[in-house]
């Protein structure tokens, strides 16, 4: 056995398949365990090593504490010596949760909030042009040089594009001393009763004060207070209108558009998280995507009668009070039943979708007492969406979605956030633009940003900024440079998902931890196994200890030392049949040993299979990265699709052609 001081020492393992074994494992190294598949390799690393870790970390919290984790059983094992607090990463999907995002779990996004909340430039979502905020001092200054001698009034916004009587508004304002206000451009006096269409949109401005902007100490004097009153009753904007034009000036402690007067509220970084209410898209809430109603779906097959069950959502003709509607429906409409839904007219199936405000006359019969009364019919597909939108019930959701496309927010565009957010821009791009762009393309644009950030943004930035890139260069390391930060997490592959939390790991910079992983390298390109390697490499570089669970000849050979569990699976399998540096194990005669050194290999057949002569074609596949990609796949062959990770393969195959063929 190696020197305790430097091992994790492991006494009579016997979880699962494991034999009873005994083994060291130099600290501040990177182990592999390898063997054939059951052997028990994960059964050592996971569920002994790791498992012992958590049940000690769980055993540090009260009493009251552990009544809530629940408890962790001890593993079949006698002993584990120098075992420092472990983290296991392993070969699953982050999070299933449509709000988890690469740049959220990575922290990058948080990152980037504060980034476009203390450095980004804003532009009005109107005209294009960028904000401006003064304080009450420059308004004051401006008004007076901009007006000089010119008879102006002072307004406060107060309604803005509002539907409304506004009589109580306007009592308010009476019994708070105004005696004029300026609705929809005209200046008129307060006057008893006074209110407006409720039924129009208005714009309302309180007139605060009539004065000339002359450079009078009195003068000067009333600006200032008319601004202070103007802000406090205008939510911090006002509005300068000289005597007789309709021309107005806008000014505001707020960011503001000059020429139009709309008004931003100072950014905080959670004006630009869609998990926050602040900066949600209202459409979406800050999901990118809605459900909307497919008709193809309600419908499968057109030819069918609405009595066969043409309307999926319904099923086949029962005595129901929704059949009694169609009937109903046909019999103003001129259809029956029985008729194909191919033969129904569009106003009719308008009806039947959507509903409408036409009401039906319908005959009950009670006690002999005929009573005929109207009905509205509120339309299939609103039903279903009214389902989707107000049921507590999972099941009920779940049937509603049968019906519906998750397509995304014609609001938003996808973007998730408010429009708001969108328009406070660092070097022309807006944070969703940011967080779309590919990690390698993200990356370039950070190296290359300081050179257009003005002295003061470099001020507030550069901290930032260096957290942003070092946690894009680790993503980099790990191969994910395909990947963007706005990729929901719940699309991530086993593999991506542990090497992001891999990444995020090594961003931490924590020292003296014992990280297990599983199979890093499945999925990985050659070119990027590499990466992988060095950034595990780095990770023991900086004080940790690194085990993995790896069958990859790469990795074993990189190793520092090397656990081979054997000598087969199963029952046959868990003792530790050698164990050493890669050199060392290369010498022993293990199955392990006689792959690696060449002895065996996997034979490549000399003849190929035949296949039947026949072919697939897929034409003009454009999912995510692919670019109008056709192929022709001979059949009844065994096909191999290669390339680096993030080419395309999986788009093509899995998202492309199987959901063609499962359809």
């Amino acid at each position: 056995m190696l020197e305790s001081d430097n091992t994790i020492e492991v006494l009579g393992a016997r979880v699962h398949n494991l034999k009873n074994i005994d083994i060291s494992i130099p600290r501040e190294k990177l182990v592999v365990i390898t063997g054939l598949s059951g052997s028990g390799k994960s059964s050592l690393a996971f569920d002994t090593i790791y498992a012992e870790g958590q049940r000690r970390y769980v055993e540090t919290f009260s009493a009251y504490a552990r009544q809530f984790l629940g408890g962790l059983e001890r593993p079949d094992v006698d002993k584990i010596d120098g075992l420092s607090p472990v983290i296991a990463i392993e070969q699953k999907t982050t999070s299933k949760s449509p709000r988890s995002t690469v740049g959220t779990i990575t922290e990058i996004y948080d990152f980037l909030r504060l980034l476009y909340a203390r450095g980004a430039d804003a532009f009005s979502y109107n005209t294009g042009e960028k904000m401006v905020s003064y304080s009450d001092e420059q308004i004051k200054d401006l008004i007076s040089e901009d007006f000089k001698d010119k008879r102006i009034n002072i307004l406060a916004p107060v309604i803005r594009a509002r539907k409304g009587h506004y009589a109580e508004l306007f009592q308010q304002i009476a019994k708070q001393g105004f005696l004029k206000v300026r609705i929809n451009g005209d200046v008129k006096d307060i006057t008893p009763g006074m209110k407006l269409d409720r039924y129009k949109t208005h714009d309302i401005e309180i007139v605060i004060d009539r004065i000339v902007a002359d450079s009078s100490l009195e003068s000067e004097k009333r600006l200032m207070e008319s601004i202070n009153t103007a802000m406090y009753h205008g939510e911090n904007v006002l509005m300068v209108l000289e005597q007789d034009s309709k021309d107005v000036r806008y000014f505001s402690r707020n960011l503001m558009c000059p020429s139009t007067g709309i008004s931003y509220q100072n950014p905080e970084p959670n004006l630009f998280s869609f998990n926050s209410p602040k900066g949600a898209c209202y459409h979406c809430n800050g999901l990118g995507t809605v459900n909307e109603i497919n008709v193809k779906k309600i419908i499968p097959n057109p030819k069918m009668s609405i009595k066969q069950g043409g309307f999926a959502p319904l099923g086949e003709y029962k005595s129901t009070w929704i059949f009694k509607q169609l009937e109903i429906i046909g019999e103003k409409y001129g259809f029956k039943l029985t008729d194909p839904i191919e033969k129904i007219s569009p106003e009719a199936m308008d009806t039947i979708l959507n509903g409408g405000k036409d009401k039906f006359a319908v005959e009950s019969k009670v006690l002999g007492i005929t009573k005929e009364y109207k009905i509205e019919f509120e339309g299939i597909s609103h039903f279903i969406k009214n389902q989707f939108d107000e049921s507590g019930s999972s099941t009920i959701k779940r049937w509603a979605k049968e019906f519906m496309d998750e397509v995304k927010c014609p609001v938003c565009e996808g973007s998730r956030l408010k429009k708001e957010a969108l328009y406070f821009k660092i070097n022309n791009e807006n944070i969703h633009e940011l967080s779309s762009m590919d990690i390698s393309d993200l990356t370039v644009w950070f190296n290359d940003l300081e050179q257009h950030l003005s002295d003061k943004q470099k001020r507030i930035a550069t901290e930032v900024i260096k957290e942003i890139k070092d946690r894009l260069a680790f993503l980099m390391n790990v191969g994910l440079d395909y990947l963007s930060l706005s990729r929901s997490s719940k699309s991530l592959s086993g593999g991506e998902a542990q090497r992001i939390r891999l990444a995020t790991q090594i961003g931490s910079q924590l020292v003296g931890v014992l990280y297990i992983l599983d199979e890093p390298s499945i999925g990985l390109h050659q070119r990027d196994n590499e990466k992988l390697i060095r950034s595990l490499e780095q990770l023991r570089d900086i004080g940790n200890s690194v085990i993995v669970v790896e069958h990859d000849k790469d990795m074993i050979e990189r190793a520092d030392y090397v656990i081979d569990i054997g000598p087969k699976a199963g029952k046959y399998g868990g003792e530790i049949i050698s164990k050493g540096t890669p050199s060392e194990i290369l010498k022993e005669h293990t199955l392990t040993a006689s792959y690696l050194n060449g002895e065996r290999e996997i034979e490549v057949p000399k003849q190929r299979r035949e296949g039947n002569g026949k072919s697939m074609k897929l034409t003009g596949a454009t999912g995510n990265n692919l670019k109008n990609v056709s192929i022709e796949l001979p059949l009844g062959k065994m096909i191999c699709v290669t390339g680096v990770s993030g080419s395309g393969k999986s788009t093509l195959i899995n998202e492309t052609l199987y959901p063609i063929l499962n359809a």
